[in-house]
């Protein structure tokens, strides 16, 4: 007997009645529009996948079959006839975005970014899935280490849906390196407002109940998955915008309220201007090479770091105040 033959007689019921389920499957791994399969082709493979024997003309009617169902499962004939699955949820353009938006967060550690690479490159066949390994050149780039970050996520996720606060361990660094806990081990109770992904890492934004106002923290940070609790978490103030806050914030170093600066800009630097801030900027032309550029930010040291890489493009001219801690900071360094 042929194993042909000995793979006909033992396809079970249950295969021959799954079998569509089968070829689709097998259609996703293995085809696309430039790689089509014939039907000895498919033929061969469902023997070797699946141990299912198909004739040649059960492939057509399984694929119709497919069709019927609302499946994209294209046919097209050249010498014979071939099959591909021409629609996917993702083109490769978008796939490639999301593998390289994987590959370089800091958020996400280094062995989680492989495994979720993988689960991406599914979402297309073999033959493309070798396209989308990119081998993006971040050897040696910091990365979080704290592999709780998807469970922490996902606490907050619900909390947020369900409207309720957490309760939480913000640890930092010390001198020796080690993660200690904040205040102690004092836990922070927190009504979440929104996650915000900001400067390649994941913030919690929400109301800071034992400081009484808004604030931010690193997801990496957190120590353990908070604890979701029964108290109902405190509405955001009318008219919040979590965007708006976000820029005035400035990447989130600082939770003190925004005030509004004025810059004197060169022209040069009007792309730097815009990327911070956005195109509603508020500009006026000052001279030929000039304008004012009128902002509203957290006056803090990450924004005075952001003034301070221009080497004197941008210079702040009011308040006196906010150019006088400007002054002061650069004195002690």
């Amino acid at each position: 007997m042929s194993e042909i033959e000995r793979t006909k007689n033992q396809t079970t019921e249950d295969q021959i009645r799954l079998r569509p389920l089968f070829l689709y499957q097998l259609l996703l791994k293995h085809s696309d529009e430039d790689h089509m399969l014939t039907t000895p082709k498919i033929q061969k493979l469902m023997q070797e996948e699946y141990g299912i024997y198909m004739h040649r003309t059960t492939v057509p009617k399984d694929i119709q079959l497919l069709k019927d169902a609302g499946f994209e499962v294209m046919a097209e004939r050249r010498q014979a006839w071939n099959y591909y699955i021409s629609e996917r949820d993702f083109s490769i353009p978008e796939l490639k975005i999301l593998i390289d938006a994987v590959q370089s967060s800091k958020f996400i550690t280094e062995k989680k970014s492989q495994d979720l690479v993988e689960k991406l490159l599914t979402l297309t066949s073999q033959t493309q899935a070798k396209k989308l390994k990119r081998h993006l050149e971040l050897s040696g780039r910091v990365r979080s280490e704290n592999e709780k970050g998807y469970y922490i996520v996902d606490a907050i996720n619900d909390a947020i849906n369900t409207c309720r606060r957490i309760s939480f361990i913000y640890m930092d660094y010390s001198g020796t390196k080690k993660r200690v806990p904040r205040h102690d081990g004092e836990p922070y109770i927190v009504s979440p407002y929104t996650l915000i992904w900001d400067g390649d890492f994941y913030y919690l934004l929400g109301f800071n109940h034992k400081s009484e106002r808004i604030a931010t923290f690193r997801v990496d940070r957190i120590g353990e998955q908070p604890e979701i609790l029964e108290e109902a978490a405190q509405k955001p103030p009318k008219g919040f915008k979590a965007a708006e806050y976000i820029k005035q914030a400035f990447r989130m170093f600082a939770n003190e309220e925004p005030e509004e600066v004025t810059l004197l800009c060169e022209n040069s630097v009007m792309n730097g201007v815009i990327d911070k801030f956005g195109t509603s900027v508020k500009t006026k032309r000052q001279g030929r090479n000039t304008f004012l550029a009128r902002v509203n930010v957290v006056v803090s040291p990450t924004f005075f770091s952001w003034i301070f890489q221009w080497e004197g493009r941008v210079k702040i001219k009011s308040p006196a105040e906010v150019l006088e801690k400007y002054r002061e900071m650069i004195g002690k360094a």
